[in-house]
C-alpha cells in the first residue's frame, strides 16, 4: 500500500510505500480484529494522511494497474478517524478477497452519546490535544481522550467551552435591577476573557495567555507566534495549544464564518449539536483549538465546536430552536415580573445536577424573589420541543429527579404559540 497525493489516481507521481508492519496493523484495525495498538496505529496514519493531503492506495491489484483508493475521513459525531472507500464506475474496485473490499467494521454510530448520558465538567486542564506518540503503535500515557479516540461521548472541546461559559457566568442572567450594564457582545467576551485568566491549560500556563476572541489572531499568525514562544517552556507531557472563541452567524462544514473578517478553515469538520433532525440556526459561539499536527507545517486550527447561543448579546447555550423560543419568552416574563415587584433570575445549566435519585440537567432553572415580602421560590423549566419515544422516555427518567430541585413547569410549543408562558410562570410562582 502507498500514500499518494490527494485527487490523483495513484498511477503517476510519487508513491510513499507503507511499511509492512504498519500495513498489517491497518488491516487488523479496518476489519475490527486489531489490538489497541493496531487501532492507534491506524488512526494515527489516517490522521497524518488527512493533514498531509494524502490518500491511501491499495496494492490488491497488479502493480501496473490503477489502484483502488481509500480516503482518510473524520466522523465528527463520534469524534474519530476512519477510512472511506472511494468508489465510482470510473475507479477500480478492490479484489473480493481484499480486506478493503467492504466498508470498515466499526461501532462508531452506536457509541454516540444518548440523551441520558451525564454531562459532567471536564476533569484536569483546559486542553484537547495530547503529545503525539513517539511510535505509531504507542499512545500517550495519559488516560484521557483526544482526537484519536474512537469511543464517543460529549466532545471534550464542547465540555471545555461549557466550562468556560460556566466560569464566566454567561449562562446566568440576574434580575433586571441587578444587571449593572446592558447586554452586549463586548460584555460577554470580557467575561470569557476574565474566566480564561483563572483556568490552566498546562501546569503554570493560564488559558488567558493562549486565548483569543478575534479571528485576526489566526489570519495575522499572531496566535501561532505566541504558541511558538510559549512552547519553549511548555511542560513536556502536554501539547502546546491555543484556543479561539469566536462569534459566528453560521458554520459550514470545515468553515467558520466570522462577521467582518475572512472565514476560518478548520482541519476537521466543526462539530455542533445542530444536526439532521435538530437543525439549529445561528448565531454560534465557536471554540477552535490550534496546535501542531503530524505532517502539518507549524501550527494550524485543528478542531472546532460550534455551540448555538441565544444571541450575539447573550452567550447562553441553547440546544434547539424551541429552547431559544422558550428563553425569549422567559426574558419577556422577567420584564413583566419586574414591573410587578418580582425579581427573576434565569440560569441555563451546562452540566448535570446531582440529586438523591440520580443526575439530571434541567433546561432552565429560575429563582424568583418578591421585593415586597422577600419570599423566594425556585422553579425548574423544561422546554418540551420533541415528541419522539426516546426523548419522552429520557424525560420520564429525569423529570422525577428535577422535581427534587423545585416545582417543574413544562413548556409546550402551543404555550409559546399562544403566548401563555408568562401566565404559567405567574401561576406556578404565585408571589
Amino acid at each position: 500500500m502507498w500514500l499518494i497525493d490527494r485527487d490523483t489516481n495513484g498511477v503517476g507521481g510519487r508513491r510513499i510505500p507503507l511499511p509492512p508492519p504498519l500495513r498489517e496493523a491497518l488491516v487488523r484495525w479496518y476489519v475490527g480484529e486489531g489490538s489497541r495498538g493496531d487501532e492507534e496505529a491506524g488512526i494515527t496514519l489516517v490522521q497524518n494522511a488527512r493533514i498531509g493531503a494524502k490518500w491511501i492506495a491499495c496494492d490488491c491489484l497488479a502493480a501496473d494497474d490503477a489502484p483502488p483508493i481509500l480516503t482518510p475521513a473524520f466522523l465528527s459525531e463520534a469524534e474519530t478517524y476512519y477510512l472511506r472507500r472511494l468508489t465510482s464506475i470510473k475507479r477500480p474496485e478492490h479484489r473480493e478477497d481484499c480486506p478493503f473490499f467492504r466498508d470498515q467494521v466499526t461501532h462508531r454510530i452506536t457509541e454516540i452519546r444518548s440523551r441520558e448520558t451525564p454531562a459532567d465538567p471536564p476533569a484536569g486542564f483546559f486542553e484537547v490535544l495530547r503529545p503525539a506518540p513517539e511510535k505509531l503503535a504507542h499512545r500517550p500515557e495519559e488516560d484521557a481522550s483526544d482526537d484519536r479516540t474512537r469511543h464517543a461521548s460529549v466532545p471534550r472541546l464542547a465540555r471545555l467551552l461549557w466550562r468556560l461559559i460556566d466560569a464566566a457566568g454567561t449562562n446566568r442572567v440576574p434580575p433586571e435591577p441587578h444587571e449593572t450594564e446592558p447586554a452586549s457582545i463586548k460584555r460577554e467576551f470580557d467575561a470569557l476573557s476574565r474566566a480564561a485568566a483563572k483556568i490552566e491549560i498546562a501546569p503554570g500556563i493560564q488559558l488567558g495567555r493562549a486565548f483569543w476572541t478575534h479571528s485576526n489572531a489566526l489570519h495575522s499568525r499572531r496566535a501561532y507566534a505566541m504558541l511558538r514562544q510559549l512552547a519553549k517552556s511548555w511542560p513536556s507531557r502536554h501539547a502546546p495549544q491555543g484556543f479561539l472563541v469566536l462569534f459566528s452567524p453560521h458554520v459550514r462544514g470545515h468553515v467558520v464564518d466570522v462577521p467582518g473578517a475572512e472565514p476560518i478553515h478548520v482541519a476537521n469538520r466543526v462539530q455542533s449539536p445542530s444536526v439532521r433532525g435538530n437543525l439549529i440556526k445561528g448565531p454560534f459561539l465557536v471554540v477552535i483549538v490550534a496546535g501542531e499536527y503530524p505532517e502539518a507545517h507549524g501550527y494550524a486550527p485543528l478542531r472546532g465546536y460550534a455551540q448555538p447561543i441565544f444571541s450575539g448579546q447573550r452567550f447562553i447555550p441553547v440546544y434547539s430552536e424551541f429552547e431559544r423560543s422558550v428563553l425569549r419568552e422567559l426574558f419577556k416574563a422577567r420584564r413583566q415580573l419586574d414591573k410587578s415587584g418580582v425579581d427573576l433570575a434565569i440560569e441555563k445549566p451546562v452540566f448535570d445536577r446531582l440529586t438523591t435519585q440520580g443526575s439530571c440537567r434541567p433546561d432552565f432553572l429560575l429563582e424568583a424573589r418578591s421585593r415586597l415580602t422577600g419570599e423566594i421560590k425556585q422553579l425548574v423549566v423544561e422546554a418540551m420541543g420533541f415528541s419522539d419515544e426516546d426523548y419522552l422516555a429520557s424525560k420520564s427518567t429525569t423529570h422525577p429527579r428535577m422535581r427534587l430541585l423545585g416545582p417543574l413547569l413544562t413548556i409546550l410549543p402551543s404555550d409559546v404559540e399562544k403566548d401563555r408562558v408568562g401566565d404559567h410562570l405567574a401561576r406556578v410562582l404565585d408571589i
